[in-house]
């Protein structure tokens, strides 16, 4: 066993002997388990638009209901590169767009905990935009409306029990339908989650296919494609190991303030992601507040790990340690801090952001990781401040601002033209309001000072309604 697996399986050793010893709890995200009501401030600075989910319309006087959302908005980046050049800021071109995403469900009745949804989804320009202004939207491929059946899954729900098949828009640390723009992304998938021991939850699921412009890395991601072809990998690492799937595992355990997950992703042939969180939430004097501790491991496996060993590639093989101190206060005031350390392992490129995972403690409002040459043994940090609008008669209104500093391995991290790189830096603003007859609209601006790169800057404005 090489080296590498050999220290991997030390570190998941170490976190389940912890996760046994300590009185801690496991909590994460729908469906294998969901945030914790105890987190703080989440409706704001950190949940996707659709954080409450629509009641739907009764149809007459059965149990079959309508639901959905209609979403439009305007988008803008500007990398200082209207022309496209490969000689400015990784080829990135300026772009911009106007779209209308319409999405629209079916739901069954519960019938003794089973239960059915389809949902059907699309997105236009109207013929509005210029294709060639589109290439960073990531909204309507090549610049083409198009249609998709977004999900279509049965499912079973008790107190002891949860299954669900089929094609579903589900949220997991690292594989996520990433609500954050304008369609989430979903994913074709079987998932079993076991709730009998009090405080516990044990999860098992299986990815295959995925669909979405916003995170897959498929050459149709509009359209489903197999999980290590929706992959960040390289074209020539994809052509050797064809159409594969993620196995995943997880626990989830929890007692009062305190919260531990552990989640195990096991590409078939790509990769395997380990992830560890734990949160230590609680609330006094007015005053909530949320420490967090994050691990995440990457490492090829399979036939990845050989091209990796054959040179088609670098491979992967690094890890991310996080922390945050996120807080709210009872006078509309809030905060978010953190700060993540990359070691020095190849495989960024080829992992972050993949298949809408984004649990990351330390990004940007707009911007992350994809601008920087490489954030091999990098360090970011964050630093966020807000206030919720309700206190001046404005309900629903929440304000906030956000820096975040990537120091850069100018060793690894190189511009366009060669030249080393030591920081990136990000400043957001954000002004985002929702109201309880789902009306939401979300407004952001942030600007990117990357070393010897034109500035780069992005506007979002993005709003619609559930019902």
């Amino acid at each position: 066993m090489p080296n590498k697996r050999k220290a991997m399986t030390r570190q998941l050793f170490s976190l389940v002997a912890a996760a046994c010893l300590s009185v801690v709890t496991l909590h994460a995200a729908e469906p294998i388990a969901k945030p914790s009501d105890k987190v703080v401030d989440p409706y704001y600075p950190y949940d996707p638009f659709l954080t409450v989910r629509p009641e739907g319309i009764y149809l007459g006087q059965s149990e079959w209901k309508v639901s959905g959302d209609i979403r439009t908005g305007w988008v803008s980046y500007d990398y200082g590169n209207p022309d496209g050049k490969k000689s400015i800021n990784k080829g990135h071109k300026d772009s911009k767009g106007f779209y209308l995403i319409p999405k629209v469900s079916i739901e069954s009745p519960d019938y003794h905990g089973w239960s059915g949804k389809i949902t059907g989804a699309g997105a236009t320009d109207f013929g509005l935009n210029d294709p060639d202004d589109e290439t960073r939207t990531f909204v309507t491929p090549q610049g083409k409306s198009y249609a998709i059946l977004q999900e279509a899954y049965i499912q079973y729900k008790s107190d002891a029990h949860e299954a669900a098949v089929g094609a579903k828009e589900i949220v997991t640390p690292m594989i996520d339908a990433d609500d954050w723009y304008m369609l989430a992304d979903t994913f074709q998938a079987v998932y079993y989650i076991n709730k009998q021991i009090e405080h516990l939850k044990f999860g098992v699921a299986y990815f295959y296919k995925m669909a979405g412009p916003w995170d897959s890395g498929a050459k149709s991601p509009e359209s489903y494609d197999s999980m290590s072809q929706a992959s960040f990998l390289p074209g020539a690492v994809k052509d050797k190991i064809g159409d594969k799937g993620v196995y995943t595992a997880a626990a989830v355990y929890s007692d009062g303030p305190h919260n531990l997950q552990v989640w195990e992703y096991y590409g078939e042939d790509m990769y395997n992601t380990l992830f560890a969180q734990y949160d230590f939430t609680n609330e006094t004097n007015g005053f909530s507040y949320d420490f967090g501790l994050q691990f995440i491991n990457f490492a090829d496996v399979g036939k990845t790990e050989d091209l990796a060993h054959a040179g088609v590639f670098e491979g992967i093989d690094y890890s991310i340690y996080s922390v945050r101190f996120d807080g709210s206060f009872d006078n509309g005031f809030d905060f978010a801090t953190g700060a993540s350390c990359y070691t020095d392992g190849p495989g960024t490129g080829e992992t972050l952001g993949a298949w809408g995972g984004y649990a990351y403690f330390a990004n940007g409002m707009i911007f992350h990781f994809f601008e920087a040459g490489s954030l091999r043994n990098a360090n970011s940090y964050k630093a966020q401040v807000g206030y919720d609008l309700s206190g001046l008669n404005m309900p629903g209104l929440w304000a906030g601002v956000r820096y975040t500093y990537f120091d850069l391995d100018s060793r690894y991290s190189k511009a366009t033209d060669g030249e080393p790189q030591d920081s990136m830096k990000m400043l957001g603003l954000r002004l985002s309001y929702k109201n309880d007859q789902g009306i939401y609209l979300t407004v952001t601006y942030e600007g990117v000072d990357l070393d010897h790169e034109p500035d780069i800057s992005g506007f979002r404005l993005i709003g619609g309604w559930t019902f």
